[in-house]
């Protein structure tokens, strides 16, 4: 199987506009394979050696264009962060970089190499759930689960910059994240509940 497929765009009357080639990462491909399609990009660039995940200066040898979804899960062993599309369109690989929410799975780590980077792992102090895992847990937000970490994430990033959002501006701002088992109502009100605007929190 090819870790690169091709994506034809059409016009509005049905025709063919042009042919661009997107990444379809398989999961199951040799991390070889995946950025073999980089190589003359990196060829030019130092290995990252070191990353600053979760408060911790930790050591990798990476290939500067390798998918930061990969040196997490791969090399540094947080797997709270998932595989979900490949393309940066479901949210399941989301990880805050500077506090910013960012799609690790089309991010090579090189562009993020001398950032804080903050998994689902890192949320969790001494023992104690972050507010909107707690909340998560308290609105039964999820379903099999696998979203749950690349939704918190993003709530997590909203809250950070407005701490008491509306509902509309959570649903905005949590529209690009994709639950497949339809938790949506569900996850509003957890965030709700995290930022102390949920009525029955409010009340």
């Amino acid at each position: 199987m090819s870790a690169t497929a091709h994506r034809t765009e059409r016009g509005s009357a049905g025709s063919t506009v042009q042919t661009r080639p997107i990444l379809n990462f398989d999961p199951a491909l040799p991390r070889s394979v995946l950025c073999a399609g980089r190589a003359k990009l990196s060829d030019t660039m130092p290995n990252v050696t070191t990353l600053n995940v979760n408060g911790k200066k930790l050591r990798v040898d990476v290939d500067s264009q390798t998918p930061l979804l990969y040196v997490l899960r791969d090399y540094l062993n947080l797997t709270g962060t998932k595989y979900g599309c490949g393309e940066a369109r479901c949210g399941a690989c989301t990880v805050l970089v500077e506090g910013q929410s960012m799609r690790s799975c089309v991010t090579p780590v090189g562009r993020v190499s001398d950032k804080q980077i903050t998994t689902i792992e890192g949320l969790e102090q001494d023992g104690k759930l972050h507010p909107l895992q707690e909340a998560f847990l308290k609105a039964d937000a999820l379903q099999c689960g696998y979203c749950t970490s690349g939704m918190i994430m993003a709530a997590a990033a909203l809250l950070k910059k407005n701490a008491k959002p509306s509902r509309d501006e959570i649903v905005k701002h949590m529209d690009a994240n994709v639950c497949r088992c339809g938790t949506y109502p569900r996850i509003v009100k957890a965030i709700e509940i995290a930022s102390g605007t949920a009525k029955e929190v409010a009340e």
